[in-house]
């Protein structure tokens, strides 16, 4: 198999599995918190402080998935795992004009913010490496499905946009008007799974410091307890009303 085939091949394979990638981060990423906090002589309000920052990180992740998400219609630039690849439309306008990647940008620092928890610089540096290596080849699927399909206008658009690293000097105003219902709906799994973790990290902390398990009803508690309420919110009117159908933005 030709290495260009191969490549596509294994990025189709990856994003099948990709709902792997989070064990892969998280089982080795525990037991190098569990080995950095059991010999950290930090303060509590110092760790706290920097729960916050790496928090402020993953929700920065969390913001560039909104903001491209809200702008984008139906069936453009996506796929899943049981019909393939869609893209009724290719996405050239807003943040695609500054980058051809931005809701994988998203998740990076999603799990950048994650992965910070370890406050280990050296874990940092082999989930950047790793995500690295995934996802490249997760694009590079992507784009050799949007090739065929659109042709010049998606090679024209290629070569003026950078794949993974934004760059605004080709800016264009996004065609489609921000949709915050679609927002909602769309990432409110994303938003729970991120306070669930540093939920489960304070957790962990806890018991590696203390030797048993608490619950303490602190910040990450009621920030763990506000994204349940927001999904099971969302959820239900999803499933019984049809507040969220809007034409075209499914």
């Amino acid at each position: 198999m030709a290495l260009q085939e191969e490549f596509e091949s294994q990025g189709n394979f990856l994003f099948k599995y990709r709902g792997y990638l989070p064990i892969l981060i998280l089982l080795p990423g525990i037991y190098v918190f569990m080995q950095m906090e059991a010999n950290s002589d930090l303060s509590h309000d110092v760790k706290d402080m920097y729960r916050l920052i790496c928090l402020l990180v993953g929700l920065f992740g969390i913001l560039i998935r909104a903001y491209t998400v809200g702008h984008t219609p139906k069936n453009t630039s996506g796929r899943n795992t049981s019909e393939g690849q869609i893209a009724d439309e290719l996405n050239t306008t807003g943040i695609y004009s500054a980058v051809r990647h931005p809701l994988y940008v998203g998740n990076f620092f999603m799990w950048l913010g994650i992965t910070m928890l370890t406050q280990n610089l050296w874990f940092c540096v082999a989930f950047i490496f790793m995500y690295w290596v995934y996802y490249e080849r997760i694009m590079f699927s992507e784009e050799q499905f949007l090739r065929r399909k659109f042709g010049e206008p998606y090679l024209n658009w290629a070569a003026k946009t950078p794949a993974f690293m934004p760059s605004l000097k080709s800016w264009l105003s996004p065609k489609y008007p921000f949709s915050i219902k679609k927002v909602l709906r769309n990432e409110k799994a994303g938003i729970l799974y991120l306070f669930l973790l540093f939920f489960a990290f304070d957790c962990l902390s806890g018991y590696v410091l203390h030797g048993e398990w608490e619950l303490n009803q602190n910040l990450w508690f009621w920030m763990f307890v506000g994204s349940c309420v927001y999904y099971i919110i969302v959820k239900l009117l999803a499933m019984t009303t049809n507040f969220f159908e809007e034409e075209g933005r499914v």
